[in-house]
């Protein structure tokens, strides 16, 4: 089954010196549209195409049993466009990048506040996997029922670290299999994320890839949190409510340490 994207679920974003390389830009559980990252990446080369994958016209309401497909599909076409194709997410994207990257080929992954596995979502009161593939719900994380957060907003980090504790045996299942990306792959942690822990999750994929052989670059800040800010962003808003650490400051120095690996990760031959 097709699973296009709408007009308005998408931004186009095209370089006036391209430089052969296109960008599928995938936003987290706030459903946004990464317009402004797009702009920025296609100020340095890339054809971008930002995209809503759930809660848009013939989506999934949530990030519940989300189809892999609807990546895949995204990746195609841009290849008609371009010599290489790079998926870029954050957060919930981060993770369905770098699931997506396991099971299709891509020339590079950009992963900022990934995860090593695979979680479980809800929608309609039913749980499930965040993604499907080829129909079938991937393994995934359940959530441990007996957290109860300790701030106003809440800190999800705890939950999360928890959850992996609780389920060992489903994380094993759960784990994204990194090493079967064959591209470049770049993640990019805050060390005061308080969503999840991203730098642990980030050196967990480290791991599993050196263990395969395989080299990865990962970029981390002890001070910057959930969100990134690459040069010439401005701080993003909304989403849901939650603690995300970090500040505007320490979010912008990740970004701009990181900035020469994002673009050597665009540019890569």
């Amino acid at each position: 089954m097709p699973h296009p994207i709408a007009p308005q679920d998408r931004h186009d974003a095209f370089s006036a010196n391209p430089t052969g390389t296109a960008v599928l830009l995938v936003a987290g559980s706030s459903g946004r549209i990464e317009v402004e990252r797009a702009e920025l990446l296609a100020a340095h080369g890339a054809r971008v195409r930002a995209i809503r994958w759930f809660g848009g016209e013939g989506q999934r309401p949530a990030p519940h049993e989300v189809p892999i497909e609807l990546f895949a599909e995204q990746i195609d076409q841009l290849r008609t466009e371009a010599d290489r194709v790079v998926i870029f997410g954050t957060s919930f994207g981060a993770e369905a990048a770098l699931t997506t990257a396991s099971l299709i080929s891509v020339d590079g992954v950009i992963a900022v506040a990934p995860s090593s596995v695979v979680w479980a979502g809800a929608a309609d009161g039913a749980w499930s996997s965040h993604w499907t593939h080829r129909g079938a719900p991937l393994p995934c994380v359940g959530f441990d029922q007996d957290w109860a957060p300790g701030s106003d907003p809440p800190s999800f980090r705890s939950l999360y670290a928890s959850s992996l504790l609780r389920f060992s045996e489903d994380a094993a299942a759960a784990r994204i299999r990194v090493e079967d990306i064959a591209g470049d792959v770049l993640l990019i942690a805050g060390g005061d994320d308080q969503v999840w822990p991203s730098v642990d999750f980030a050196r967990s994929i480290e791991r599993d890839r050196t263990d395969a052989g395989m080299s990865t670059t990962v970029v981390t800040h002890p001070d910057a949190g959930h969100r990134l800010l690459l040069p010439g962003e401005t701080p993003a808003a909304g989403g849901v409510r939650m603690a995300r650490g970090g500040t505007a400051e320490a979010d912008a120095a990740l970004g701009t340490t990181a900035w020469p690996a994002v673009l050597r990760t665009l540019d890569s031959p």
